[in-house]
């Protein structure tokens, strides 16, 4: 199954703040530190406004490693 880049971001997005809600809050058997929230703030943010812009960095990344846009 190939992966285009719209589902590598899917992908990537949702595992970094599975990943940064579970070190940032202290009910989680694996905290860290709360400051970790910051980083799925991040994630939030930039999902936000490339809806608008149609600019992400990790689309950008994909696409000069060879992702392609469609099948």
């Amino acid at each position: 199954m190939k992966l285009t880049t719209n589902q590598f971001v899917r992908i990537f997005a949702g595992a970094f703040v599975l990943i940064s809600l579970a070190l940032g809050v202290e009910a989680s058997p694996v905290f860290v530190n709360a400051n970790f929230l910051w980083f799925t703030a991040f994630v939030g943010v930039n999902l936000f406004q490339s809806g608008f812009t149609g600019l992400c960095p990790l689309e950008n990344i994909l696409r000069k490693l060879g992702v392609k846009d469609r099948y």
